[in-house]
């Protein structure tokens, strides 16, 4: 007699097998469709900032700025991926980043960079707290692999910021 299988279902949103009700794809897959606008949103002002950025250590500050963007960016894929295998679907295009994210831009002509960082440090700051509130929606439903991964994101957010921080002090 073969053994029990662990008792699954297809997610009714995208058909993807999930050992997870329904109610945790919906929450948790909503929730990381969301964080994953937040950092599109935070990615590009990491960029913009990164092409503007001028004065007396451009070259420090234009690195800083490349490498927090290529870490932001790095972990756009792996959160859209856990978004589907948890059975939900993700975003779809700039305008569904623009409905939902809630990292505000900055379209200013001029940004000092003291600002910058600060804006910066501020963003990630944020971006931290709603990975926070995500690890809880994780824990609530038990998923364990995204609470995970949300451990690792939220540990480079705290070191972007005190990069941030320890940047911008004044000697």
């Amino acid at each position: 007699m073969a053994p029990k299988a662990a008792k699954t279902r297809r997610a009714a949103q995208t058909g993807t097998p999930t050992n997870l009700g329904a109610n945790a794809t919906r929450d948790i897959a909503g929730a990381l469709t969301t964080l994953l606008a937040d950092f599109f949103a935070l990615y590009l002002k990491t960029k913009n900032f990164h092409w503007h950025v001028s004065g007396p250590h451009f070259r420090d500050y234009h690195l800083l700025l490349d490498e927090q963007a290529t870490q932001i960016f790095a972990a756009t894929d792996a959160i859209a991926e856990r978004a589907r295998k948890v059975g939900g679907p993700t975003l779809k295009s700039i305008g569904h980043i623009a409905r939902i994210k809630r990292i505000k831009d900055n379209d200013a002509e001029y940004v000092t960079t003291d600002d910058m960082l600060a804006e910066l440090r501020e963003d990630n700051l944020a971006l931290a707290a709603a990975m926070r509130a995500t690890h809880d929606v994780c824990d609530e439903h038990g998923d364990v692999a995204t609470a995970g991964l949300l451990e690792n994101w939220i540990d480079e957010a705290e070191q972007r910021v005190w990069f941030l921080f320890e940047t911008s002090r004044k000697g």
